[in-house]
């Protein structure tokens, strides 16, 4: 049976699995705060369509509440824990069915279970605040078993924490020049790949968002990314099949069960 992954920018992907529709760390915004979008339309609203949708960590990239504010009445929402205190703006969500996860935690929903992971990644709200709320990544099983790993670095432990996995959705990239602490680039990512030992993998989080008059300052952090994971990934992973995906546009991967 096929699981289908579309990607629609940044860290947003509609997962597709035991006909359960999954919408990962939502962001339909052309702007937000000093970033714009450089590439690829805003996503449509066939896009805010989701059965749930989960949340890796607070930072307004990856937890956007005007974009989960159009998510449909009921959608069920997977939030890390702690964030309604972090974020006000979530407990207004009153058409969501919010559900707060920390890593280790089991969700089921439909035919599918959805497994929090850990993430190295900062849990703040930023720019600043006192409330920390732990970064996760998502692990979903139904047919396939596929791999959201949100914003997180390198991690010793990661491959005991996330389990064997069919696909992989990995970060490769950011939406500035430079990545600070607790991020993966195509490097990083690439030897993550190798052991987590995927069949398939999707690069994320790249090649979306730029700050707002920063477009001449390291522009390669922009557009190379998902480019530079296929490469490395075929080198550190060869056995990986890597699909990088243009905005809006999906693969449908089979998985053996």
């Amino acid at each position: 049976m096929p699981v289908e992954i579309t990607w629609w920018g940044h860290a947003t992907c509609t997962l597709r699995d035991s006909d359960v529709r999954v919408l990962t760390d939502p962001l339909f915004a052309r702007r937000l705060a000093h970033l714009r979008r450089r590439r690829g339309a805003v996503p449509p609203p066939g896009a805010w369509r989701a059965d749930v949708a989960l949340v890796s960590h607070l930072h307004a990239d990856h937890l956007h509440v005007p974009s989960l504010q159009r998510l449909a009445p009921g959608t069920r929402l997977l939030v890390p824990r702690g964030a309604p205190r972090a974020v006000p703006g979530l407990r207004r969500l009153t058409h969501l069915t919010v559900t707060e996860v920390g890593a280790g935690d089991v969700t089921q929903v439909g035919d599918l279970v959805v497994r929090a992971v850990p993430a190295l990644h900062d849990g703040r709200r930023l720019p600043v605040g006192p409330h920390r709320s732990p970064a996760l990544g998502y692990v979903v099983e139904g047919e396939g078993r596929t791999y959201f790993a949100g914003d997180t670095g390198l991690f010793d432990t990661m491959a005991k924490e996330v389990g064997p996995v069919d696909v992989a959705l990995l970060p490769v990239g950011g939406w500035g020049p430079y990545l600070g602490e607790g991020h993966l680039d195509a490097g990083r990512a690439a030897r993550a790949l190798a052991r987590l030992g995927a069949r398939s993998a999707v690069p994320v989080h790249y090649g979306t968002y730029w700050p707002i008059g920063m477009d001449a300052v390291r522009p390669h952090e922009f557009h190379a990314p998902g480019e530079e994971f296929v490469r490395l990934a075929a080198e550190y992973a060869p056995s990986v099949a890597v699909h990088r995906l243009g905005h809006g546009e999906s693969v449908r991967l089979e998985v053996a069960r």
